[in-house]
């Protein structure tokens, strides 16, 4: 915990006096008179107040004491004490409460004391200042309002350990805690205050209490209750607090909000002639881009194409500075879980004045691309504009639309919009397949919910030609930011992927050795090489695990102020630009045009440029912790519709191979779960990481990374989103080719004592080599010493 430096209390002095002569002890009420209009006082200048010396001024601070104990007065220092329902002037508090509105509460002193509750102000302008959060502990500035006490953040002394989110297990003596995270194997017991509010099934927030605890289970404080482990929706709540989400918007982002105007035309360029168009998922609530293309007429470029992205002008809203750019950066992104959105911003502008609505006048920055008859990009032209959208389409209507089934919305528009869409794409197109991107293609799984909120279905998001036409068209507008920046040389903030590290390189190539697939560890991984592996195995039965595989080999994407290029999409200049009601690192490439091209005086600020390098980590983070959160309420979502499943059998595919157990991914749902090695059969196994198996000792039978097996459901936990699976299948046979496996890292099965040096029933002289250190282990006969 960070410890304030010591400063002297200067206690808010009574009012101007001269010393009363000697008139003995005060009563009480006359204490307490003498305190109500003070917020602190100390006690020798109250006893000089009533002249009070020896004795007398024992005496007053016992009866002071007295009344303190009696909840009549607070002790708000070791020498001083205040009014009841009055706070000191600066103080350490706690947070200990969020209300309906998202506002975060505090308690200044000890958490039974009769201390009023203050409301935490908004934060200062400065973005670098920390927010707290639940069960956090800062130091404060009271200030007594119209409205109650409200306390200024100065500083955030202790964000305390990670929070513990769990559900409430009540015995006969004790509450025990039962912790979501599958990896937790911490046991926790509760204790403090209002226990027996809980109930048996709560899921709550709780954080661990401090000091030395060496048996047993731990200590922790519930910090709120949050829900119910059996209400349909709670798999995302439990998501959005282990992983400590935003939770809504302070109550002056929302005003900023509210106080949004529509946009006029003013120094806009007038963009609605254009038949601007959307596409989305169905069930998009906002529409952050449009696109519209027709044949380039120039007598230059013959077979060209222009192609305009209008992108929402979130820029004209959210200004640096603000109430509302504060709670964005520290958002970062939105979070999208099967049944709601964590937005970065507050509906009124994520589904409203910046949401691309049809028929709506909107404030757009857009992007004016031509292109050659082979898919180059030839020029590009920003303009900040007023536009207005022609036509809302999901992606599965306007597919639906150019293979000849329009509807009444699509109809209408077909010829004049979609179909050139359509030529333009097939141009650019042509673009892409000589820049080969990577061909990696991963299904994505869409969990639907009814109306409670069960899952009803999981299905395989299909992959239209729609959906890859606003791809291709986002990404030429993502690199013409980049490249615009660059060309006035300011700075901005990269979207970056790095080319596979040699490791990741030589693990693949090891991999794909068990298959009797080569791949040259020497040569440097680039895209084509890539894709003509992917490509050669697409119609094999080794097609998923190799596409997983080969995703795993490449380096994660980030955030960075310093350009290292984006090597999955095989491009030199990359930047977010076609999201910023999602993004806010888009938002940050919006302002960076704004500046740029000096299209009005909300852009990139030079206190911005100074900490693009702190803004893109942090992004990069939310994005992260977004990523798991999602991951992980999917997961929960998936066992949860498995739990009434148990003992059924599944098809599936090992996608991991450890010393504990197989992962399996299941073909129908792409759920994940483990298969212990103790049912695996009676043999001892050994993790080959070279060859990605688990191989017998004894028999040599091995399971590979990559087989298809059949597994039965043996428990699905929703509260955690594990399952776990029995093997059904029989192991691939011994390799008569291949080295007998050797005692290694070594995973045990059942029905076998072990064998290992040391073990009951070993050699006496044994050796091995562990795989995975390389280092060589063995037993030495050492012979006993006579006793003398």
């Amino acid at each position: 915990m960070t410890k304030l430096p010591r400063v002297p209390r200067v206690p808010k002095p009574l009012k101007p006096q001269t010393q009363k002569a000697h008139q003995g002890l005060p009563d009480d009420q006359t204490l307490l008179d003498a305190l109500a209009a003070a917020r602190e006082v100390d006690i020798g200048d109250l006893a000089r107040q009533f002249g009070l010396k020896g004795d007398e001024r024992r005496a007053l601070r016992q009866r002071l004491k007295t009344l303190s104990e009696s909840g009549k007065l607070h002790k708000s220092g070791r020498k001083t004490f205040g009014a009841v329902g009055a706070l000191p002037d600066t103080g350490v508090c706690d947070v200990v409460e969020r209300d309906i509105d998202g506002e975060l509460w505090v308690k200044w002193g000890k958490a039974d004391s009769a201390s009023p509750l203050a409301r935490l102000a908004p934060l200062k302008k400065a973005a670098a200042q920390t927010p707290p959060g639940m069960g956090d502990r800062i130091y404060a500035r009271f200030e007594n309002t119209a409205d109650g006490w409200v306390a200024h953040l100065i500083k955030v002394l202790d964000q305390g350990a990670p929070k513990i989110v769990g559900v409430v297990r009540k015995g006969r003596r004790e509450i025990r805690l039962e912790s979501v995270n599958r990896k937790e194997k911490t046991a926790w017991n509760l204790t403090g205050q209002n226990l027996d509010t809980l109930e048996d099934g709560d899921v709550v927030v709780a954080a661990p209490v401090g000091g030395v605890h060496r048996y047993g289970p731990k200590p922790a404080r519930v910090l709120e209750v949050i829900g119910k482990e059996d209400s349909p929706k709670i798999a995302s709540v439990m998501a959005i607090h282990s992983h400590g989400l935003p939770l809504g918007f302070q109550s002056s982002t929302e005003d900023e909000a509210k106080s949004a105007q529509p946009p006029t035309l003013g120094k806009r360029t007038d963009l609605r002639d254009l038949p601007f168009v959307t596409i989305d998922p169905v069930d998009a609530k906002d529409h952050d881009d449009a696109v519209f293309a027709h044949a380039d007429d120039t007598e230059s470029n013959p077979g060209g194409w222009v192609v305009w992205v209008a992108i929402a002008d979130v820029a004209a809203y959210v200004t640096p500075g603000s109430s509302l750019d504060r709670d964005a950066r520290e958002k970062g992104n939105s979070t999208y879980f099967p049944d709601r959105v964590e937005p970065m911003l507050p509906h009124v502008l994520s589904s409203g004045l910046c949401s691309l609505q049809e028929g709506e006048n909107r404030a757009t920055l857009a992007v004016r691309m031509v292109f050659n008859a082979a898919g180059k990009k030839l020029s590009h032209k920003f303009v900040r504009g007023l536009m207005r959208s022609a036509a809302k389409l999901s992606y599965e209507q306007a597919q639906a639309a150019i293979d000849g089934m329009p509807d009444d919305t699509t109809g209408p528009i077909l010829d004049a919009l979609l179909k050139p869409l359509w030529a333009a794409h097939a141009c650019l197109t042509k673009g892409r397949n000589i820049r080969q991107p990577l061909h990696i293609n991963s299904p994505e799984r869409r969990v639907k919910l009814d109306a409670e909120g069960n899952v009803v279905s999981i299905e395989q998001r299909v992959s239209l030609d729609a959906m890859q036409l606003i791809e291709e068209m986002m990404i030429q507008a993502n690199v013409s930011a980049a490249e615009e920046l660059e060309k006035h040389k300011t700075p901005l903030i990269y979207r970056v992927h790095e080319t596979p590290s040699l490791e990741k390189i030589g693990n693949l190539a090891d991999f794909l050795a068990t298959l009797g697939i080569p791949w040259n560890k020497g040569e440097p991984p680039r895209t084509d090489r890539f894709n003509a592996l992917l490509d050669g195995q697409k119609d094999g039965p080794n097609n998923e695990i190799i596409n997983e595989v080969v995703l795993r080999t490449q380096m994660q994407a980030h955030y960075s102020p310093e350009n290292y290029g984006h090597f999955g999409l095989n491009l030199d200049h990359y930047a977010h630009f076609t999201s910023p009601i999602r993004r806010y690192a888009d938002l940050i490439v919006h302002r960076g045009l704004i500046r740029a091209l000096k299209l009005g005086d909300d852009g990139l600020t030079d206190y911005e440029i100074k900490t693009l390098g702190d803004t893109a980590e942090h992004i990069t983070a939310t994005e992260r912790r977004s990523m798991q959160a999602e991951r992980e309420a999917i997961e929960r979502y998936i066992a949860a519709f498995l739990h009434d499943k148990i003992g059924a059998a599944f098809t599936g595919r090992i996608v991991g191979v450890t010393r504990f157990g197989l992962f399996v991914k299941l073909t129908d749902t792409g759920a994940d779960g483990i298969v212990p090695v103790s049912s695996l059969g009676n043999d001892y196994f050994v993790h080959d990481d070279v060859q990605h198996a688990l191989i017998g000792e004894r028999t040599g039978q091995r399971w590979r990374l990559g087989a298809t097996v059949e597994v039965e459901l043996s428990e699905a936990m929703p509260i955690t989103g594990g399952l776990v699976f029995k093997m059904l299948s029989e192991p691939e046979a011994a390799d008569p080719n291949a080295p007998r496996a050797r005692l290694g890292v070594r995973a045990r099965g059942s029905g076998f004592p072990p064998r290992g040096p040391g073990s009951k029933g070993a050699p006496k002289k044994a050796g091995f080599r562990d795989k995975t250190s390389g280092a060589k282990h063995g037993v030495k006969n050492v012979k006993k010493k006579k006793k003398r």
